[in-house]
C-alpha cells in the first residue's frame, strides 16, 4: 500500500482510532515521546549511536550501510510487533473486528529515514501506513505553541490543606473539565508534594502531555488549580503560567485549625525521616529557628505542632503570591467554607456566578 503523509494538525484525527508508531531507539522514546504512541524502534541505543558516529566522522553511505545491517535482521520481528501493537490498540479502543484497511502512523525524529524505511516496510506488508510529516521535532515545535494560546480558564484557590485537589477530582465527577497539574506531575506542589508519588516525568514529557490537554479543552472553559511555577523538578512552561496569573481565582477561605487537621491526617503518618528531609529542603525559607522548632516536634512525636508551624510557614508564601498579581482585587472571588469538604466546596463553587475567563 502507498505511504500518505500528515501533519501534527492532521495526527489528532488518526490518534484514537489508529496506534502512533515511535521508531526512535529507546532512549529517546523513554525521555519523552508524543502522549499515547508506541516504542517500535528501529534501532537500539547502541546501534543509534554507531550509526550517528559513522555518518559523522566517515560518511553517509557508510552509516546507511550499518543501518541496513541492523535493519535487515530485524524486518519479521517489527512486523510481528507491529500487528501485535495494532490488535492492542484495535482491543482497548473497544473494537472487535478488524477494519479492511489496517492503519498506523510513524513518526522518528525528523520524519527522515527511519521513519521512511520502517513506512515502506510495513506499507509493503499491507499497511495503511500515514508518515508524521517533521516528526517528534515538528510534534515538538507544535507543543512550544500550545502554551502562547489564550485559553479559558478558572482556578481553584486556597491555602495549603484547603483540598484543592479533592474539589478538582470533584469537579470532574460532576462533569466539569479539568486539567490536574500536579496530577501530571506526579507531585502535589509543595516540599512535602513527592512523598508517596510516582516519579515524576522529563520536564519534556510534563510539557507534551499538557499541551495535548490544552487542545483537547481549547473550545472549553476548564479548571486549573492555582500553582506556582515550579512543581517539584518541573516547571509549567512560562507563557502560559504567565496566563494562568491574569485569570479569576476562586478562593476556598477555610479556616486554619481545619486545614491543619487535614494535613495531619494526610502526612502526618508518613515516616519521620521522609518528613524531616522535606523539612530540610525548606529550611533556608523556614528559617534556622523554625526549623529545628518543627523538627523537635516532630522527633517528639507532636506532629500537630510541627505542621502548624509548616502550615503558617506556607500560608504566608502563598498570600504573597496572590499579592504579587496583577489586578488582585478583581481576580480572587473569595468562597467562605466551614472545613474541608471536597463535594460541600465544589457546590458552592458552581453556585457562584461564572466569570469570564
Amino acid at each position: 500500500m502507498p505511504v500518505h503523509t500528515i501533519s501534527v494538525e492532521q495526527l489528532w484525527e488518526f490518534s484514537g482510532t489508529c496506534p502512533v508508531l515511535d521508531v526512535r531507539s529507546p532512549a529517546e522514546y523513554n525521555h519523552a515521546h508524543i502522549p499515547g504512541a508506541y516504542s517500535l524502534p528501529l534501532f537500539s541505543d547502541e546501534e543509534r549511536k554507531l550509526i550517528g558516529t559513522t555518518y559523522k566522522q566517515e560518511s553517509r553511505e557508510k552509516a546507511i550501510k550499518y543501518g541496513l545491517d541492523f535493519f535487515g535482521v530485524k524486518m519479521r520481528k517489527m512486523v510481528e510487533e507491529a500487528e501485535k501493537i495494532y490488535k492492542a490498540h484495535l482491543k482497548a479502543a473497544g473494537g472487535t473486528k478488524e477494519p479492511q484497511a489496517k492503519s498506523l502512523v510513524v513518526h522518528c525524529w525528523r520524519g527522515g529515514m527511519r521513519s521512511s524505511a520502517v513506512a515502506w516496510l510495513l506499507g509493503f506488508y499491507g499497511f495503511d501506513v500515514y508518515l508524521l510529516e517533521g516528526g517528534y521535532k515538528a510534534f515538538r515545535n507544535w507543543v512550544l505553541a500550545q502554551f502562547e494560546k489564550e485559553y479559558h480558564i478558572q482556578i481553584i484557590g486556597g491555602y495549603t490543606g484547603s483540598g484543592k485537589t479533592d474539589i478538582l477530582h470533584a469537579l470532574i465527577q460532576s462533569g466539569q473539565p479539568v486539567i490536574d497539574l500536579e496530577g501530571m506531575a506526579n507531585h502535589k506542589g509543595s516540599s512535602f508534594g513527592a512523598l508517596g508519588q510516582p516519579p515524576q516525568p522529563t520536564q519534556e514529557m510534563f510539557e507534551n502531555k499538557l499541551a495535548l490537554a490544552l487542545y483537547e479543552k481549547r473550545d472549553q472553559m476548564f479548571w486549573l488549580e492555582d500553582e506556582s511555577q515550579r512543581i517539584g523538578v518541573l516547571n509549567i512552561p512560562h507563557p502560559f503560567w504567565r496566563t494562568m496569573r491574569t485569570k479569576p481565582v476562586y478562593f476556598l477561605d477555610i479556616p486554619f485549625e481545619q486545614r491543619l487537621e487535614y494535613i495531619i491526617t494526610g502526612y502526618g503518618s508518613l515516616a519521620k525521616e521522609l518528613l524531616v528531609n522535606a523539612i530540610i529542603r525548606i529550611q533556608k525559607r523556614l528559617g534556622p529557628l523554625e526549623t529545628k522548632t518543627a523538627i523537635g516536634f516532630l522527633l517528639e512525636d507532636n506532629v500537630r505542632e510541627c505542621f502548624r508551624i509548616l502550615l503558617q510557614y506556607y500560608d504566608k508564601t502563598y498570600r504573597q503570591a496572590l499579592e504579587k498579581r496583577d489586578n488582585v482585587r478583581s481576580l480572587i472571588h473569595t468562597v467562605a467554607c466551614e472545613q474541608v469538604d471536597a463535594l460541600l466546596n465544589t457546590q458552592k463553587i458552581l453556585l457562584c456566578k461564572p466569570v469570564n475567563a
